[in-house]
């Protein structure tokens, strides 16, 4: 079951992209650029999959209801 919604599932990709670019360009580097990578790639796998279980746990949806 999905619970993320269109608008969040477009802001989590593209802030995945942003850092990720960001990160190959040099442009960030250390630890806190290894911590946003893996905030990066979570972003992505959940906007692309639209499921974020830390959602799922707090009871959380930005998808639309469906009548």
């Amino acid at each position: 079951k999905t619970n993320i919604g269109k608008i969040d599932k477009v802001i989590r990709i593209f802030f995945a992209i942003i850092i990720s670019g960001l990160y190959l360009e040099g442009q960030i580097s250390g630890f806190g650029a290894v911590l946003l990578v893996l905030i990066a790639v979570l972003f992505f796998i959940t906007g692309f999959f639209s499921f974020c279980p830390l959602y799922y746990l707090l009871g959380i949806s930005t998808e639309k209801k469906r009548i």
